[in-house]
């Protein structure tokens, strides 16, 4: 599966932006979808993922109640809803693809290629 994401952009601190990350291939729907960001200097961390049905979300301490993930399996499409954005929320954005749900990065084995998001304080 290929993955494109799309959406960042620059926001003002309590912004919200929503993610996109549209997927080719007809086995989008048999795939666990994750959101992982990184920071300028920072590693690669997790922030959000949902199983293949949709009916299971993990989310990062430091994101939880504040962003929310979904998909659309019929327009092999995974988003993300950004609200209440913070400064320290400023990263590139990637999505990926596992075939488990999980939160970590080596489980994932398909990326797309990232979108930059700014928050401005």
């Amino acid at each position: 599966v290929q993955l494109q994401a799309s959406g960042g952009g620059l926001v003002q601190a309590g912004g919200s932006l929503r993610l996109s990350c549209a997927a080719s291939g007809r086995t989008f729907s048999s795939y666990v979808m994750g959101w992982f960001r990184q920071a300028p200097g920072k590693e690669r961390e997790f922030v959000a993922a949902i199983s293949w049905s949709g009916g299971r979300t993990l989310y990062a301490d430091s994101v939880k109640g504040r962003f929310t993930i979904s998909r659309d399996n019929a327009l092999n499409t995974v988003y993300l809803q950004m609200n209440s954005l913070k400064p320290e929320d400023t990263a590139v954005y990637y999505c990926a693809a596992a075939p488990v749900l999980g939160t970590r990065g080596r489980d994932y084995d398909h990326w797309g290629q990232g979108t930059l998001v700014t928050v401005s304080s």
